[in-house]
Protein backbone atom coordinates (compact mmCIF):
# COMPACT_ATOMS: atom_id res chain seq x y z
CA UNK A 1 0.00 0.00 0.00
CA UNK A 2 0.85 4.01 -0.57
CA UNK A 3 1.03 6.09 1.93
CA UNK A 4 1.36 9.85 1.56
CA UNK A 5 2.61 12.13 4.61
CA UNK A 6 1.84 15.66 3.50
CA UNK A 7 2.96 17.69 6.91
CA UNK A 8 5.86 17.60 8.96
CA UNK A 9 5.37 14.54 11.12
CA UNK A 10 7.96 12.63 13.78
CA UNK A 11 10.53 10.52 12.19
CA UNK A 12 9.53 7.61 14.40
CA UNK A 13 6.28 7.35 12.48
CA UNK A 14 8.26 7.59 9.11
CA UNK A 15 10.22 5.02 10.11
CA UNK A 16 7.63 2.44 11.61
CA UNK A 17 5.60 2.93 8.09
CA UNK A 18 9.42 1.85 6.28
CA UNK A 19 9.56 -0.75 8.58
CA UNK A 20 6.35 -2.91 7.37
CA UNK A 21 6.75 -4.83 3.94
CA UNK A 22 3.96 -4.06 2.44
CA UNK A 23 4.39 0.11 3.09
CA UNK A 24 6.03 2.52 0.85
CA UNK A 25 6.24 5.58 1.83
CA UNK A 26 5.68 8.93 -0.36
CA UNK A 27 6.64 12.09 2.20
CA UNK A 28 5.27 15.14 0.10
CA UNK A 29 4.94 18.30 2.37
CA UNK A 30 3.87 21.65 1.52
CA UNK A 31 1.82 20.38 -1.62
CA UNK A 32 -0.97 22.79 -2.72
CA UNK A 33 -4.60 21.85 -2.98
CA UNK A 34 -4.76 21.17 -6.32
CA UNK A 35 -1.34 19.18 -6.82
CA UNK A 36 -2.99 16.69 -3.84
CA UNK A 37 -6.49 16.57 -5.34
CA UNK A 38 -4.12 15.38 -8.53
CA UNK A 39 -1.78 12.59 -6.67
CA UNK A 40 -4.38 11.57 -3.84
CA UNK A 41 -5.90 8.46 -5.67
CA UNK A 42 -2.95 7.11 -6.20
CA UNK A 43 -2.42 6.32 -2.55
CA UNK A 44 -4.10 4.49 -0.41
CA UNK A 45 -3.62 6.36 2.70
CA UNK A 46 -2.90 9.88 4.15
CA UNK A 47 -1.46 11.09 7.31
CA UNK A 48 -1.91 14.80 7.91
CA UNK A 49 -1.25 17.40 10.91
CA UNK A 50 -2.99 20.70 10.96
CA UNK A 51 -1.31 22.27 7.66
CA UNK A 52 -2.44 20.15 4.69
CA UNK A 53 -6.37 20.59 3.59
CA UNK A 54 -8.19 17.91 2.77
CA UNK A 55 -11.11 19.63 1.04
CA UNK A 56 -13.71 18.32 -0.96
CA UNK A 57 -11.92 19.02 -4.09
CA UNK A 58 -9.37 16.82 -3.39
CA UNK A 59 -11.46 13.99 -2.61
CA UNK A 60 -13.15 14.73 -6.03
CA UNK A 61 -11.24 11.82 -7.79
CA UNK A 62 -10.34 9.51 -4.71
CA UNK A 63 -9.46 6.32 -6.62
CA UNK A 64 -8.01 3.90 -4.35
CA UNK A 65 -7.77 6.59 -1.68
CA UNK A 66 -8.97 4.87 1.87
CA UNK A 67 -8.21 6.38 5.12
CA UNK A 68 -6.84 9.49 6.75
CA UNK A 69 -5.15 9.67 9.57
CA UNK A 70 -4.44 12.87 11.50
CA UNK A 71 -1.49 13.13 14.15
CA UNK A 72 -3.31 15.26 16.36
CA UNK A 73 -6.96 15.71 17.79
CA UNK A 74 -8.52 18.67 16.01
CA UNK A 75 -10.05 17.72 12.19
CA UNK A 76 -11.19 21.39 10.99
CA UNK A 77 -8.90 20.71 8.29
CA UNK A 78 -10.93 17.72 6.78
CA UNK A 79 -14.07 17.94 5.04
CA UNK A 80 -16.47 15.29 7.25
CA UNK A 81 -19.37 14.88 5.23
CA UNK A 82 -17.38 14.50 1.72
CA UNK A 83 -14.91 11.96 3.16
CA UNK A 84 -17.98 9.64 4.93
CA UNK A 85 -19.64 10.48 1.10
CA UNK A 86 -17.11 9.08 -0.49
CA UNK A 87 -16.56 6.05 2.29
CA UNK A 88 -13.23 7.60 3.33
CA UNK A 89 -12.06 6.37 7.02
CA UNK A 90 -11.24 9.62 8.53
CA UNK A 91 -9.05 9.09 12.31
CA UNK A 92 -7.25 10.98 14.83
CA UNK A 93 -5.09 10.55 17.44
CA UNK A 94 -6.77 12.02 20.95
CA UNK A 95 -4.68 10.19 23.13
CA UNK A 96 -1.55 11.51 22.45
CA UNK A 97 -1.26 14.57 23.40
CA UNK A 98 -3.38 13.87 26.88
CA UNK A 99 0.16 13.85 29.22
CA UNK A 100 1.48 16.57 27.73
CA UNK A 101 -1.72 19.20 28.06
CA UNK A 102 -2.18 18.28 31.54
CA UNK A 103 1.56 18.44 32.18
CA UNK A 104 1.44 22.15 30.42
CA UNK A 105 -1.73 22.79 32.55
CA UNK A 106 0.45 21.98 35.49
CA UNK A 107 3.17 24.12 34.27
CA UNK A 108 1.18 27.11 34.13
CA UNK A 109 -0.09 26.75 37.45
CA UNK A 110 3.19 26.85 39.18
CA UNK A 111 4.56 29.82 36.89
CA UNK A 112 1.34 31.71 37.77
CA UNK A 113 2.07 30.60 41.52
CA UNK A 114 5.52 31.15 41.59
CA UNK A 115 5.99 34.50 39.36
CA UNK A 116 8.46 32.79 37.21
CA UNK A 117 8.45 34.63 34.15
CA UNK A 118 7.82 38.21 35.48
CA UNK A 119 10.62 37.88 38.27
CA UNK A 120 12.83 36.28 35.21
CA UNK A 121 11.94 39.29 32.98
CA UNK A 122 12.78 41.64 36.29
CA UNK A 123 16.27 39.37 37.31
CA UNK A 124 17.56 39.77 33.71
CA UNK A 125 16.48 43.22 33.94
CA UNK A 126 19.15 43.45 36.75
CA UNK A 127 16.83 43.61 39.73
CA UNK A 128 16.63 41.54 42.65
CA UNK A 129 12.96 41.80 43.76
CA UNK A 130 12.93 38.19 46.39
CA UNK A 131 10.15 39.73 48.10
CA UNK A 132 7.92 41.13 45.58
CA UNK A 133 7.89 38.00 44.16
CA UNK A 134 6.71 36.00 47.03
CA UNK A 135 4.74 33.25 45.77
CA UNK A 136 2.75 30.30 46.81
CA UNK A 137 2.13 26.62 47.37
CA UNK A 138 -0.09 24.21 45.63
CA UNK A 139 0.34 22.07 48.76
CA UNK A 140 -3.55 22.15 50.13
CA UNK A 141 -5.02 24.77 47.78
CA UNK A 142 -8.04 23.81 46.46
CA UNK A 143 -8.27 22.99 42.71
CA UNK A 144 -11.66 23.18 40.55
CA UNK A 145 -11.59 20.90 37.11
CA UNK A 146 -14.71 21.11 34.84
CA UNK A 147 -14.37 18.47 32.75
CA UNK A 148 -13.12 15.02 33.41
CA UNK A 149 -12.16 13.74 29.99
CA UNK A 150 -8.79 12.31 29.30
CA UNK A 151 -7.02 15.65 30.28
CA UNK A 152 -9.06 16.21 33.00
CA UNK A 153 -8.93 13.50 35.15
CA UNK A 154 -4.96 13.85 34.24
CA UNK A 155 -4.97 16.75 35.90
CA UNK A 156 -6.80 15.94 38.67
CA UNK A 157 -4.42 12.76 39.40
CA UNK A 158 -1.35 14.92 38.71
CA UNK A 159 -2.42 17.76 41.40
CA UNK A 160 -4.02 15.30 43.97
CA UNK A 161 -1.54 12.93 44.09
CA UNK A 162 1.49 14.72 42.85
CA UNK A 163 1.28 18.26 44.62
CA UNK A 164 -1.30 17.09 47.84
CA UNK A 165 -4.14 19.12 46.46
CA UNK A 166 -7.59 18.66 46.92
CA UNK A 167 -9.61 18.52 43.73
CA UNK A 168 -13.36 19.31 43.26
CA UNK A 169 -14.84 18.37 39.75
CA UNK A 170 -17.62 18.56 37.88
CA UNK A 171 -18.46 17.16 33.93
CA UNK A 172 -21.52 18.76 32.12
CA UNK A 173 -21.90 14.65 31.21
CA UNK A 174 -21.07 12.07 33.69
CA UNK A 175 -18.38 11.43 35.99
CA UNK A 176 -15.98 8.93 35.35
CA UNK A 177 -15.96 5.91 37.42
CA UNK A 178 -12.01 6.62 38.61
CA UNK A 179 -12.57 9.96 39.68
CA UNK A 180 -13.62 8.54 43.23
CA UNK A 181 -10.04 6.59 43.48
CA UNK A 182 -8.35 9.76 42.56
CA UNK A 183 -9.71 11.34 46.14
CA UNK A 184 -11.39 14.11 43.03
CA UNK A 185 -14.98 15.17 45.55
CA UNK A 186 -17.76 15.36 42.61
CA UNK A 187 -20.04 18.41 42.55
CA UNK A 188 -23.06 18.92 40.22
CA UNK A 189 -22.91 22.20 40.90
CA UNK A 190 -20.44 24.57 39.18
CA UNK A 191 -21.37 27.41 41.63
CA UNK A 192 -19.49 25.63 44.05
CA UNK A 193 -15.86 25.26 41.98
CA UNK A 194 -16.14 29.46 41.70
CA UNK A 195 -16.74 30.02 45.20
CA UNK A 196 -14.34 27.28 46.87
CA UNK A 197 -11.70 27.21 44.39
CA UNK A 198 -7.58 28.58 44.75
CA UNK A 199 -7.34 27.34 41.19
CA UNK A 200 -10.16 26.92 38.26
CA UNK A 201 -8.82 24.72 35.36
CA UNK A 202 -11.45 23.98 32.53
CA UNK A 203 -11.19 21.07 29.93
CA UNK A 204 -14.04 20.73 27.76
CA UNK A 205 -15.15 20.85 24.54
CA UNK A 206 -16.08 24.48 23.00
CA UNK A 207 -20.05 24.62 22.16
CA UNK A 208 -22.89 26.14 22.64
CA UNK A 209 -22.95 25.17 26.08
CA UNK A 210 -19.54 25.82 26.92
CA UNK A 211 -18.75 28.97 25.09
CA UNK A 212 -18.65 31.78 27.77
CA UNK A 213 -18.61 29.46 30.37
CA UNK A 214 -17.01 31.65 32.97
CA UNK A 215 -17.98 35.44 32.08
CA UNK A 216 -17.88 38.39 34.63
CA UNK A 217 -20.91 36.80 36.37
CA UNK A 218 -19.10 33.64 37.36
CA UNK A 219 -16.03 35.72 38.21
CA UNK A 220 -17.66 37.45 40.69
CA UNK A 221 -18.54 34.34 42.24
CA UNK A 222 -14.98 33.62 43.10
CA UNK A 223 -12.23 34.44 45.85
CA UNK A 224 -9.91 37.43 44.98
CA UNK A 225 -7.18 35.70 45.54
CA UNK A 226 -8.47 32.59 42.40
CA UNK A 227 -5.93 31.39 39.48
CA UNK A 228 -7.73 31.03 36.01
CA UNK A 229 -6.06 28.43 33.53
CA UNK A 230 -7.56 27.77 29.85
CA UNK A 231 -5.34 25.20 28.23
CA UNK A 232 -8.78 23.72 26.56
CA UNK A 233 -10.12 25.71 23.65
CA UNK A 234 -10.42 29.55 23.52
CA UNK A 235 -13.38 31.19 24.20
CA UNK A 236 -14.64 29.10 27.20
CA UNK A 237 -13.39 31.65 29.55
CA UNK A 238 -14.58 34.88 28.39
CA UNK A 239 -11.46 37.15 27.61
CA UNK A 240 -13.20 40.55 27.88
CA UNK A 241 -14.02 39.20 31.85
CA UNK A 242 -10.57 38.05 32.49
CA UNK A 243 -8.90 40.89 31.40
CA UNK A 244 -11.80 43.65 33.22
CA UNK A 245 -11.23 41.28 36.54
CA UNK A 246 -7.31 41.82 36.48
CA UNK A 247 -7.55 45.43 36.05
CA UNK A 248 -10.14 45.61 38.77
CA UNK A 249 -7.83 42.99 40.77
CA UNK A 250 -10.72 40.53 41.33
CA UNK A 251 -8.70 37.62 40.45
CA UNK A 252 -4.67 36.76 41.27
CA UNK A 253 -3.87 35.50 37.65
CA UNK A 254 -4.96 33.57 34.40
CA UNK A 255 -3.19 32.13 32.41
CA UNK A 256 -4.09 31.14 28.74
CA UNK A 257 -2.98 28.83 26.03
CA UNK A 258 -5.51 29.45 23.87
CA UNK A 259 -7.83 31.86 22.15
CA UNK A 260 -11.17 32.92 20.31
CA UNK A 261 -8.91 33.39 17.43
CA UNK A 262 -5.07 31.77 16.91
CA UNK A 263 -3.06 33.40 16.89
CA UNK A 264 -4.56 36.62 18.68
CA UNK A 265 -4.85 39.70 17.34
CA UNK A 266 -5.65 41.39 20.70
CA UNK A 267 -2.33 41.68 22.70
CA UNK A 268 -4.12 43.42 25.59
CA UNK A 269 -2.42 40.55 27.68
CA UNK A 270 0.93 42.28 27.91
CA UNK A 271 -0.20 44.75 29.70
CA UNK A 272 -0.68 42.32 32.51
CA UNK A 273 2.23 40.69 34.71
CA UNK A 274 -0.70 38.53 36.23
CA UNK A 275 -1.50 37.23 32.75
CA UNK A 276 0.19 34.29 31.34
CA UNK A 277 0.32 33.31 27.87
CA UNK A 278 1.49 30.43 25.96
CA UNK A 279 0.91 30.02 21.87
CA UNK A 280 -0.86 27.09 22.26
CA UNK A 281 1.63 24.89 23.44
CA UNK A 282 -0.27 22.11 25.11
CA UNK A 283 0.54 19.57 23.06
CA UNK A 284 3.66 20.64 21.88
CA UNK A 285 6.42 18.38 23.18
CA UNK A 286 8.81 15.92 21.27
CA UNK A 287 6.81 12.84 23.34
CA UNK A 288 3.81 13.94 22.25
CA UNK A 289 4.29 14.43 18.65
CA UNK A 290 6.27 10.88 18.57
CA UNK A 291 3.25 9.13 20.08
CA UNK A 292 0.42 10.47 17.65
CA UNK A 293 2.75 10.18 14.61
CA UNK A 294 3.49 6.49 15.43
CA UNK A 295 0.13 5.99 16.81
CA UNK A 296 -1.60 7.48 13.25
CA UNK A 297 0.87 5.14 11.41
CA UNK A 298 -0.40 2.21 12.95
CA UNK A 299 -4.39 3.13 12.98
CA UNK A 300 -3.50 4.21 8.98
CA UNK A 301 -2.05 0.57 8.00
CA UNK A 302 -4.78 -1.41 10.62
CA UNK A 303 -7.78 0.68 8.77
CA UNK A 304 -6.40 -0.27 5.24
CA UNK A 305 -5.65 -3.66 6.09
CA UNK A 306 -9.03 -3.95 6.95
CA UNK A 307 -7.80 -5.90 10.36
CA UNK A 308 -8.96 -3.14 12.97
CA UNK A 309 -10.62 0.54 12.79
CA UNK A 310 -9.48 3.06 15.89
CA UNK A 311 -10.32 6.42 16.64
CA UNK A 312 -12.47 6.15 14.02
CA UNK A 313 -14.68 9.93 13.46
CA UNK A 314 -16.97 8.62 10.82
CA UNK A 315 -17.65 4.90 10.28
CA UNK A 316 -18.05 3.53 6.76
CA UNK A 317 -21.45 2.41 5.42
CA UNK A 318 -23.07 -0.67 6.29
CA UNK A 319 -26.49 0.12 5.28
CA UNK A 320 -26.62 -2.53 2.39
CA UNK A 321 -26.65 -5.45 4.90
CA UNK A 322 -29.20 -3.82 7.45
CA UNK A 323 -33.12 -4.35 7.14
CA UNK A 324 -34.40 -0.74 6.12
CA UNK A 325 -36.85 -0.48 8.50
CA UNK A 326 -33.79 -0.62 11.31
CA UNK A 327 -32.02 1.64 9.15
CA UNK A 328 -35.01 4.03 9.57
CA UNK A 329 -35.20 3.04 13.81
CA UNK A 330 -31.54 3.69 13.44
CA UNK A 331 -32.22 7.30 12.04
CA UNK A 332 -35.18 7.90 14.75
CA UNK A 333 -33.44 6.78 17.42
CA UNK A 334 -30.31 9.23 17.07
CA UNK A 335 -32.88 12.43 16.59
CA UNK A 336 -34.51 10.59 19.97
CA UNK A 337 -31.28 10.76 21.50
CA UNK A 338 -30.71 14.72 20.38
CA UNK A 339 -33.99 15.84 21.75
CA UNK A 340 -33.30 13.89 24.79
CA UNK A 341 -30.00 15.60 25.29
CA UNK A 342 -31.51 19.11 24.99
CA UNK A 343 -34.58 18.32 27.41
CA UNK A 344 -32.65 16.38 30.27
CA UNK A 345 -29.62 18.45 31.18
CA UNK A 346 -27.75 17.45 34.52
CA UNK A 347 -25.28 14.43 34.55
CA UNK A 348 -26.47 11.49 33.27
CA UNK A 349 -27.06 8.53 35.72
CA UNK A 350 -29.02 6.48 34.08
CA UNK A 351 -29.90 5.45 30.40
CA UNK A 352 -32.60 3.06 29.48
CA UNK A 353 -34.05 1.85 25.91
CA UNK A 354 -36.64 -0.41 25.18
CA UNK A 355 -37.67 -1.74 21.56
CA UNK A 356 -41.90 -3.18 21.66
CA UNK A 357 -42.88 -4.97 18.77
CA UNK A 358 -41.23 -6.10 15.25
CA UNK A 359 -38.22 -4.15 15.74
CA UNK A 360 -37.52 -6.18 18.92
CA UNK A 361 -36.73 -9.16 17.19
CA UNK A 362 -34.58 -7.41 14.50
CA UNK A 363 -30.55 -6.41 14.76
CA UNK A 364 -31.19 -3.49 16.95
CA UNK A 365 -27.13 -3.16 17.97
CA UNK A 366 -26.82 -0.10 15.98
CA UNK A 367 -30.32 1.48 16.71
CA UNK A 368 -28.99 1.94 20.33
CA UNK A 369 -26.01 3.20 19.40
CA UNK A 370 -27.06 5.55 17.14
CA UNK A 371 -29.01 7.03 19.82
CA UNK A 372 -25.71 7.11 22.04
CA UNK A 373 -24.42 8.70 19.52
CA UNK A 374 -27.55 11.76 19.54
CA UNK A 375 -27.22 11.50 23.34
CA UNK A 376 -23.81 12.08 23.50
CA UNK A 377 -22.58 14.72 20.24
CA UNK A 378 -22.91 17.70 21.60
CA UNK A 379 -20.24 16.89 24.68
CA UNK A 380 -17.68 15.98 22.66
CA UNK A 381 -15.94 18.25 19.68
CA UNK A 382 -15.01 15.50 17.57
CA UNK A 383 -18.05 13.84 15.43
CA UNK A 384 -19.33 10.59 17.44
CA UNK A 385 -19.96 7.18 15.34
CA UNK A 386 -20.33 3.55 15.87
CA UNK A 387 -16.48 2.77 16.62
CA UNK A 388 -15.66 5.60 19.08
CA UNK A 389 -19.10 6.24 20.75
CA UNK A 390 -18.58 2.94 23.34
CA UNK A 391 -15.25 4.23 23.75
CA UNK A 392 -15.78 7.49 24.87
CA UNK A 393 -19.34 6.43 26.83
CA UNK A 394 -17.37 4.00 28.81
CA UNK A 395 -14.87 6.55 30.29
CA UNK A 396 -17.72 8.70 31.16
CA UNK A 397 -19.26 5.71 33.07
CA UNK A 398 -22.60 6.07 30.80
CA UNK A 399 -24.03 2.75 30.09
CA UNK A 400 -27.35 1.89 28.43
CA UNK A 401 -29.81 -0.98 29.45
CA UNK A 402 -31.38 -2.42 26.72
CA UNK A 403 -34.56 -4.49 27.14
CA UNK A 404 -36.94 -5.95 24.49
CA UNK A 405 -40.29 -6.74 24.08
CA UNK A 406 -42.07 -8.15 21.33
CA UNK A 407 -45.57 -7.78 22.02
CA UNK A 408 -46.38 -4.39 20.87
CA UNK A 409 -48.26 -1.94 22.71
CA UNK A 410 -50.15 0.73 20.81
CA UNK A 411 -48.15 0.83 17.17
CA UNK A 412 -46.58 -2.46 15.42
CA UNK A 413 -43.73 -1.42 16.64
CA UNK A 414 -41.69 1.60 18.88
CA UNK A 415 -38.26 2.46 20.49
CA UNK A 416 -38.49 3.87 24.10
CA UNK A 417 -35.68 5.88 25.84
CA UNK A 418 -35.35 7.20 29.87
CA UNK A 419 -32.79 9.37 30.37
CA UNK A 420 -32.25 10.10 34.41
CA UNK A 421 -29.95 12.74 35.58
CA UNK A 422 -29.51 14.43 38.40
CA UNK A 423 -32.03 17.23 37.44
CA UNK A 424 -34.47 15.51 35.74
CA UNK A 425 -36.25 12.13 34.36
CA UNK A 426 -37.14 12.11 30.67
CA UNK A 427 -38.81 9.59 28.49
CA UNK A 428 -39.51 9.86 24.44
CA UNK A 429 -41.47 6.52 22.61
CA UNK A 430 -41.02 6.76 18.77
CA UNK A 431 -42.14 4.92 15.69
CA UNK A 432 -41.52 4.19 12.41
CA UNK A 433 -45.02 4.35 10.30
CA UNK A 434 -45.23 2.81 6.49
CA UNK A 435 -41.51 1.62 7.17
CA UNK A 436 -40.16 5.62 6.06
CA UNK A 437 -42.36 7.65 8.45
CA UNK A 438 -40.45 8.79 11.55
CA UNK A 439 -42.57 10.30 14.39
CA UNK A 440 -42.44 11.18 18.09
CA UNK A 441 -45.62 9.83 19.70
CA UNK A 442 -44.88 10.01 23.24
CA UNK A 443 -42.83 12.19 25.84
CA UNK A 444 -42.78 12.36 29.18
CA UNK A 445 -46.54 10.56 29.53
CA UNK A 446 -47.63 13.06 26.87
CA UNK A 447 -49.28 11.41 23.78
CA UNK A 448 -48.29 13.36 21.03
CA UNK A 449 -47.28 13.13 17.22
CA UNK A 450 -44.79 15.16 15.58
CA UNK A 451 -41.98 14.96 13.17
CA UNK A 452 -38.93 14.57 14.88
CA UNK A 453 -37.18 16.56 12.03
CA UNK A 454 -35.57 20.10 11.57
CA UNK A 455 -35.34 22.93 14.44
CA UNK A 456 -37.93 21.39 17.12
CA UNK A 457 -38.83 23.15 19.88
CA UNK A 458 -40.49 21.50 23.12
CA UNK A 459 -42.96 23.41 25.29
CA UNK A 460 -43.75 22.10 28.51
CA UNK A 461 -46.94 24.29 29.63
CA UNK A 462 -50.16 24.50 32.01
CA UNK A 463 -53.25 23.04 29.94
CA UNK A 464 -55.23 26.21 29.44
CA UNK A 465 -57.15 27.56 26.31
CA UNK A 466 -55.08 29.98 24.05
CA UNK A 467 -51.84 27.80 24.15
CA UNK A 468 -51.49 27.01 20.66
CA UNK A 469 -52.76 30.86 19.16
CA UNK A 470 -50.40 32.74 21.44
CA UNK A 471 -47.09 30.37 20.18
CA UNK A 472 -48.21 30.53 16.79
CA UNK A 473 -48.57 34.78 17.43
CA UNK A 474 -45.64 35.01 19.15
CA UNK A 475 -43.15 33.11 16.59
CA UNK A 476 -45.07 34.82 13.53
CA UNK A 477 -44.15 37.95 15.27
CA UNK A 478 -40.35 36.72 15.30
CA UNK A 479 -40.89 35.67 11.29
CA UNK A 480 -40.93 32.24 12.29
CA UNK A 481 -43.43 29.91 10.34
CA UNK A 482 -44.47 26.62 12.28
CA UNK A 483 -44.13 23.40 9.86
CA UNK A 484 -45.75 20.71 12.25
CA UNK A 485 -47.20 20.67 15.93
CA UNK A 486 -47.61 18.07 18.27
CA UNK A 487 -49.99 18.63 21.54
CA UNK A 488 -49.81 16.30 24.85
CA UNK A 489 -52.37 16.49 27.42
CA UNK A 490 -52.18 15.18 31.27
CA UNK A 491 -56.27 16.64 32.10
CA UNK A 492 -55.66 15.30 35.28
CA UNK A 493 -52.71 17.39 36.28
CA UNK A 494 -54.18 20.52 33.92
CA UNK A 495 -50.47 19.92 32.48
CA UNK A 496 -49.30 19.85 28.55
CA UNK A 497 -46.91 19.94 25.85
CA UNK A 498 -46.36 21.70 22.70
CA UNK A 499 -44.06 20.29 20.21
CA UNK A 500 -43.55 22.39 16.62
CA UNK A 501 -41.19 21.97 14.10
CA UNK A 502 -39.87 25.26 12.96
CA UNK A 503 -38.88 26.73 9.26
CA UNK A 504 -36.10 28.14 11.18
CA UNK A 505 -33.99 27.98 14.41
CA UNK A 506 -35.32 30.98 16.80
CA UNK A 507 -32.60 33.56 18.36
CA UNK A 508 -32.15 34.13 21.89
CA UNK A 509 -34.75 37.23 21.73
CA UNK A 510 -37.65 34.59 20.57
CA UNK A 511 -37.08 32.00 22.79
CA UNK A 512 -36.85 34.71 25.61
CA UNK A 513 -40.39 36.15 24.78
CA UNK A 514 -42.04 32.90 24.14
CA UNK A 515 -40.91 31.69 27.74
CA UNK A 516 -42.06 34.95 28.86
CA UNK A 517 -45.68 33.34 28.11
CA UNK A 518 -47.68 33.73 31.40
CA UNK A 519 -48.10 29.13 30.48
CA UNK A 520 -44.81 28.11 30.17
CA UNK A 521 -42.88 26.48 32.66
CA UNK A 522 -39.90 24.91 30.33
CA UNK A 523 -38.78 25.73 27.13
CA UNK A 524 -36.15 23.99 24.95
CA UNK A 525 -34.95 23.77 21.33
CA UNK A 526 -32.91 21.66 19.31
CA UNK A 527 -31.73 20.96 15.71
CA UNK A 528 -32.14 17.39 14.17
CA UNK A 529 -30.62 17.68 10.70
Amino acid sequence: MKILITDKLAKEGIDLLKSMPDVEVVVKTGISEDELAKIIGEHDGLIIRSATKVTAKVLASPGKFKAVARAGVGIDNVDMKEATRKGIIVMNTPGGNTLSAAEHTMALMLSMSRHVVPACNSLKAGKWDRKLYEGNQLNNKVLGVIGLGRIGMAVAKMASQGFNMKVIGYDPLAVPPEAGKLGVEITDKLERIFKESDYITVHVPRNEQTLNMINTDQINMMKPTVRLINCARGGIINEDAIYKALTEKRIAGAALDVFPKEPPEDMRFKDYDGCLVTPHLGASTMEAQIEVAVEAAQILVEAIRGTSISNALNAPSTTGSIPPLVNKYAELARRVGVVLSTIAPGVVKQVQVEYRGAIADMPVQGVTLNFEIGLLQKHFEMPLNMVNTPVLAKERGISIDVTKNPTPKDVASSFSAKVVTDKVTRTITGSVFGEKLLRIIEIDGFDTEITPQGCVAVIFNDDKPGVIGAVGTMLGKHKINICTMGVGQKLDQQKAVLMVSLDKTPDEDTIEDLSKLDFVNEIFVCNLD
